[in-house]
């Protein structure tokens, strides 16, 4: 049995580099003792017991009465679903895959998953065919799954994958909270009621007796967004323990804290930071439906319900403080709200000054990724940054700033305080390589470090700055033009709700500048208005955008981040929008002859040609775009039907 240490509690308020570095006087071993995400739930249970862990709300309405589980109660849980899973054959390198929205049993899933095996959370709009992928990939055993289709059609997937998957042996339903009793479906054959199954567990110990070391792998996480072959990040129980340390110490995390987690619980962000580093202090964390920051009416009552459940922290990705920002308080009393933190993109700052203005809420900003166990950066609680300054380096972490190779990658030559170049770590919560060793070969450096992808500088006070991202930087005839400088000047406009600059391929200079926005509720402008707004606020000529595009939605990932590689395909297909309409016109072709211009999977285009109605002129067209298509930097397929 492994013995009972106190839970995680800050040491002193960070509030300079030199504390981070006051924390590294003691040894790593000394001052985390802890060896597995299960010993963090036993420490919480011991220390908290009857203390409210989790409460869930059933509807964004303020009035409505929560689902509250308490410490106890959350490790006997994970206590019954580890034992479940070990009676199904579930051994320490199974993986466990699971297909849920937010709600209380998702906890059971990743921690009782952990103690038993590997969890392996699942992106629920990801399509079949990538489940399959992924969950092939692992080899998953189990699939825990959200047993109805109001979520994402969950229910239906669940039942899709069961035959795809070579190595699944079961699957568990997970009934929705509000299912009537004895409505629930008949199952098939190797499918059977998840809470049902582990009411029968023993719920004071783990049956297997299983003694997990912090090298064990705890989860595989898939990275990557929703595009491209799945790359499974393999996180072991250390990494994720010193996430949750770390960020209690640098937070200054309490048990009489009380935080709103909106983040997917599929995502990092929302499973380590947010999640496991407050149950490791006696945080309560409250889960705002199961579709969190996707609910209409959590976002529009937002304000309401801090008021109703006092959190003392508030803690969103950039989009969703964009969407609160227009939510007035009306009389709402947020004053519980003590710290307000961001990651995942880097923050605009007129929305950092509209969020403070509005709310009176500094936003401290974060810098987390996958492959660092979700947090890498910490801005502390009354440290004050500019917008784009994501903290210090956690302790016992190792930073380097590097410059760009001539491919954007990551060089050896390491550069002073004050350059930007790329973000390079070794650390602590450093993940364990991707399952597929192929895949490991772009994340590392020669000498082993993290390549980060991100672009940042080191400010006089030890503190990381962010920029952007390496593959977003739009090379212009060679001229590498840093996306964010774009964004902040149009950003600055008071129309604008987000906006967002990618590359447009041209034939001479390879990329040239454009940027995309949508406008705040009731606002207008027109898109020649917001390209001189823009243009007069960035200084160097080949960064000023050759336009603005004003669109209804900006495409986001699943976890709230704007999806630029559907702004750079929409901004190729107005490249060749325009190259088929100057061919149409030079050949004096009605309109009815025009030619379509459609997406050929991610990254390329397919310009169909009707024959009949192009006539005789149709093989002169497509040799024509041929020509004219084939000097742009992107794929392009002229065909005739």
């Amino acid at each position: 049995m492994n013995p009972i240490h106190p839970p995680f509690a800050p040491s002193f308020p960070i509030r300079s580099i030199d504390d981070v570095r006051r924390l590294e006087q003691t040894p790593i071993a000394t001052a985390l003792p802890v060896r597995s995400t299960y010993e963090i739930f036993s420490n919480a249970a011991h220390a908290f017991g009857n203390k409210t862990a989790l409460t869930f709300l059933r509807s964004g309405d303020p009035d409505d009465t929560p689902i509250r589980w308490s410490y106890a109660q959350l490790l006997a849980g994970i206590h019954q679903t580890a034992n479940l899973l070990h009676a199904l054959g579930v051994g320490s390198g199974d993986a466990v895959a699971v297909l849920l929205p937010a709600c209380l049993e998702y906890h059971l899933a990743l921690w009782g998953g952990e103690a038993a095996g590997i969890v392996q959370p699942l992106n629920p709009l990801l399509t079949d065919e990538k489940l399959v992928s992924l969950m092939s990939a692992a080899g998953a055993k189990v699939l825990i799954a959200w047993g109805s289709d109001d979520e994402s059609g969950m229910w239906s997937k669940a039942m899709r994958l069961r035959d795809q998957v070579p190595t699944l042996r079961a699957v568990l339903r997970v009934a929705p909270h509000d299912e009537p009793p004895g409505s629930a479906p008949a199952l098939p054959e190797g499918v059977a009621d998840f809470n049902a199954l582990r009411a029968g567990e023993p719920a004071d110990r783990l049956v297997s007796g299983r003694d997990i070391a912090p090298t064990d792998i705890a989860a595989y996480f898939h990275t990557g967004g929703t595009t491209g072959a799945p790359k499974l990040a393999r996180h072991s129980h250390g990494a994720q323990v010193f996430t949750a340390w770390a960020s209690v110490k640098l937070q200054g995390l309490q048990h009489t804290d009380i935080t709103i987690n909106g983040y997917p619980l599929f995502h990092v962000a929302g499973v380590l930071p947010a999640s496991l580093a407050s149950l490791s202090a006696g945080v309560e964390v409250i889960i705002p439906t199961t579709a969190l920051m996707r609910n209409k009416a959590v976002i529009s009552n937002y304000w309401r319900l801090v008021e109703k459940y006092r959190p003392t922290s508030l803690s969103a990705v950039p989009t969703v403080l964009a969407a609160l920002a227009n939510v007035p308080l009306d009389g709402a009393d947020i004053s519980s709200i003590r710290y307000c933190r961001t990651g995942a993109a880097v923050l605009a700052p007129e929305l950092a000054a509209r969020f403070e203005r509005l709310f009176g809420l500094h936003v401290h900003e974060s810098l987390g990724m996958t492959e660092m166990a979700g947090i890498s950066t910490i801005t502390p609680p009354g440290v004050v940054g500019p917008a784009g300054c994501v903290g210090f380096p956690l302790p016992y972490v190792r930073l380097r700033i590097v410059a760009l190779d001539e491919h954007g990658n990551a060089s050896d030559r390491d550069l002073a305080a004050g350059e930007q170049g790329m973000v390079l770590f070794k650390s602590p919560n450093l993940f364990s390589g991707f399952l597929d060793p192929a895949d490991n070969a772009k994340a590392f450096t020669a000498d082993g470090w993290l390549a980060t992808g991100d672009l940042g500088w080191l400010d006089d006070q030890g503190r990381l700055n962010l920029t952007g991202r390496s593959k977003d930087l739009i090379i212009r005839s060679g001229h590498n033009i840093d996306p964010k400088v774009i964004e902040d000047a149009l950003g600055a406009h008071p129309a604008v709700q987000l906006c967002a600059a990618v590359g447009a391929p041209d034939a001479y200079a390879g990329e040239l500048p454009v940027v995309f926005a949508t406008l705040v509720p009731g606002a207008s402008a027109s898109e020649e208005e917001l390209l001189a707004f823009t243009a007069a606020r960035v200084d160097e000529a080949p960064a000023r955008p050759k336009s603005v595009v004003i669109i209804e939605h900006m495409p986001m990932t699943n976890v709230g981040k704007i999806y630029k590689p559907e702004l750079r395909a929409l901004a190729a297909r107005k490249v060749a929008d325009a190259l088929v309409d100057e061919a149409c016109a030079a050949l004096g072709l009605p309109a009815a002859a025009r030619p379509q211009v459609q997406a050929d999977g991610e990254s390329a285009l397919k310009v169909v040609i009707d024959a009949a109605a192009a006539g005789t002129l149709a093989a002169q067209l497509q040799a024509q775009l041929q020509q004219v298509l084939g000097r742009l930097p992107f794929k392009a397929q002229v065909i005739l039907q």
